[in-house]
C-alpha cells in the first residue's frame, strides 16, 4: 500500500479495507506534527483513492445490498416496526437468556406492547443444567443422546413452560416465528412436545419458522424472490451417501434448469459467483460439519476434501482433523467465513441437506448468529433449510423429496418442511412402500438396500416416529 500511496498501480482493484486504509494513511502522512497544509498533489491522490472506493461499493456491494453505507449503522427496531412484519395470526416468540433468569416476549399485531415472560431461577439453572448434559452426551456418547433425545424434549418444554407461554395466543393463530436465543438457537423448538399430545409444529398447523433477530426479519422480508425454476445441486461429493444420490435424482425433476455437480465434479473451484448469481435454489446433499471452536471454519465438504493424514510442515489452519484418522483439507471446503462473500441475490432457498448447518455459536452472545444460516441470509438467500444434528441419509431424503413436492404445490418454505416432517413422522411402513413404488423408481441396490432397513418394522409401524429421523431441520428466513 506505501507503493501505491506514492504514485504506484497495480492492475487488480482496490478491496474495500485496502481503499479506506490507503486513504487514512494519506491523510495522516500529510499531515504531520505543525499542522502543514494539505497539498495539491495529497488533494488529488485523496480524490483517487475515494473514487476507488466508491467505485468498488457500487460494483460489488450495492447490487447485493442496495442500502448498503459506508458509515451506517444498525438501527433499533421499533415495536410498532416489528408488528408490521407479521399478520393478523402471526405470533413471535423471542427468547432472551439472563444471568439470573430468562424472559420470553410474546408480539402480536393486536397487543399495544410485548407481553414479557420471566422464569424463575430455578428454571434457568434447570436449563443450563439440562443443555449440558445435552452437549456431553451428543460429543462424548451418541449412542445415549439418540436414545434419550425425545425425554429430553419433554423436559425442555417443561422447563420452558411452553403450554404455559401458548396459552397467551389465541387458539385461532396459525403461525408462529421463533426467535431463540444463544443455546436454544441449538436445540428443536419446533419438535417440542405439547400437554395434549401434540408438538408445536401441529398447533400451529405446520407453520412454524425461524429468524436469527427481528432486524433479520425486517431485511429479509424485502427480498422478493417469484422465480424457483434455476436448480443447483451439490451432489454427494464425498461419495458416501448412497441416498443422497436417489435425493438429487428426484428432487432435480421437479426443476427445468437444472446444473448438478456430483462427487468428483462438486469442487470448490466449480463454486464461485458465476456459477450462483443466478440460482434460485442451491441444494447442497452431502457432508459437513460445525466447528464449535471456530464457527467460521464450519464447512461444507466438498470433493476431494476428506484425507487421512494432515500433511508434515503444513499451515494448521488449512486442516480440520476429525478424528486420528480423518481430517479436513479447509481448502477444499466452503466455509461459513467464504459464505458470507457469495453472491445469492437471486436465491428463494438455500437448503443444506447434510449434518449441523442450522447450528451457530452458542459459546458466545457477540457471536451467536455465526453459522450457516446467518451467512447464506447474508448473502442473500431468502430462506436457507439446515440441520441439528447428523439424521440418516434415508429418513433425509425421503424427507428432501417430501419438501420440494410441497414446494411445487405451492407452499412456503416453512410449510413444505413441516407438512414433510409430520408426513414422515406419521407415515406407516405400508403407506411408505407405497409410496415408494409411486414416487421413487430405484435401482435394484437402492432398492434392496432400502427394503434391508425396513424389514424390522410391522406394516403398521412408524419407522421414522422418534423426533431423531425428522426434527433435525429447521426453516430459517423468509
Amino acid at each position: 500500500m506505501k507503493d501505491m500511496a506514492a504514485g504506484g498501480r497495480r492492475d487488480s482493484p482496490l478491496t474495500a479495507k485496502e481503499a479506506k486504509d490507503a486513504i487514512e494513511n494519506t491523510v495522516r502522512e500529510s499531515i504531520p506534527p505543525g499542522k502543514k497544509p494539505v497539498t495539491q498533489a495529497t488533494q488529488t491522490r485523496l480524490a483517487q483513492l475515494q473514487q476507488q472506493l466508491d467505485d468498488l461499493i457500487n460494483r460489488e456491494i450495492l447490487p447485493i445490498d442496495p442500502s448498503f453505507s459506508l458509515t451506517q449503522k444498525i438501527e433499533p427496531i421499533s415495536f410498532e416496526q416489528i408488528q408490521s412484519l407479521i399478520d393478523e395470526d402471526t405470533a413471535i416468540l423471542e427468547w432472551y437468556l439472563g444471568d439470573d433468569n430468562f424472559l420470553v416476549f410474546i408480539i402480536t399485531r393486536q397487543s399495544e406492547s410485548p407481553i414479557v415472560w420471566q422464569s424463575s431461577s430455578e428454571d434457568n439453572s434447570a436449563l443450563m443444567h439440562w443443555a449440558n448434559e445435552y452437549w456431553h452426551n451428543y460429543y462424548e456418547d451418541q449412542q445415549a443422546w439418540q436414545e434419550q433425545l425425545s425425554r429430553r424434549l419433554e423436559n425442555l418444554a417443561h422447563i420452558l413452560h411452553l403450554d404455559e407461554i401458548l396459552d397467551y395466543l389465541p387458539e385461532t393463530f396459525d403461525q408462529l416465528i421463533l426467535i431463540p436465543h444463544r443455546i436454544l438457537n441449538c436445540f428443536p423448538l419446533h419438535a417440542l412436545p405439547l400437554a395434549d399430545g401434540s408438538c408445536l409444529l401441529d398447533r400451529f398447523f405446520g407453520r412454524v419458522r425461524y429468524v436469527p433477530s427481528c432486524q433479520l426479519l425486517q431485511l429479509i422480508q424485502t427480498r422478493q424472490r417469484p422465480e424457483f425454476t434455476n436448480f443447483l445441486g451439490i451432489q454427494n461429493p464425498g461419495d458416501n451417501l448412497p441416498f443422497a444420490d436417489l435425493e438429487i435424482e428426484m428432487i432435480k425433476g421437479y426443476f427445468p434448469s437444472v446444473n448438478v455437480l456430483a462427487r468428483t465434479a462438486a469442487t470448490k473451484d466449480a463454486l464461485n459467483n458465476q456459477t450462483l448469481n443466478s440460482v434460485h435454489c442451491l441444494h447442497f446433499s452431502g457432508n459437513s460439519a460445525f466447528n464449535r471452536y471456530s464457527p467460521l471454519q464450519s464447512a461444507l465438504f466438498l470433493a476431494d476434501s476428506l484425507i487421512s493424514t494432515i500433511p508434515a510442515n503444513s499451515n494448521p489452519s488449512q486442516y480440520w482433523t476429525l478424528s486420528e484418522n480423518a481430517a479436513i483439507d479447509l481448502s477444499k471446503c466452503l466455509t461459513v467465513e467464504e459464505i458470507f462473500q457469495l453472491d445469492l441475490s437471486q436465491c428463494r432457498l438455500v437448503n443444506l441437506s447434510a449434518c449441523e448447518t442450522a447450528l451457530t455459536d452458542w459459546t458466545s452472545a457477540s457471536d451467536e448468529y455465526i453459522g450457516f444460516p446467518s451467512a447464506f441470509l447474508l448473502a442473500g438467500s431468502a430462506s436457507v433449510v439446515g440441520s441439528l444434528w447428523a439424521p440418516s441419509d434415508l429418513s433425509t431424503a425421503l424427507l428432501m423429496i417430501e419438501l420440494y413436492r410441497n414446494l411445487q404445490l405451492g407452499s412456503t418454505v416453512e410449510v413444505a418442511l413441516n407438512e414433510a416432517q409430520i408426513w414422515l413422522r406419521d407415515i406407516t411402513k405400508r403407506e411408505l412402500e407405497q409410496w415408494i413404488v409411486k414416487q421413487l423408481q430405484l435401482p435394484p441396490a437402492v432398492k434392496m438396500n432400502l427394503r434391508r432397513r425396513l424389514y424390522q418394522f410391522e406394516d403398521d409401524a412408524q419407522p421414522f416416529r422418534e423426533p431423531l429421523h425428522w426434527a433435525a431441520f429447521c426453516a430459517i428466513g423468509q
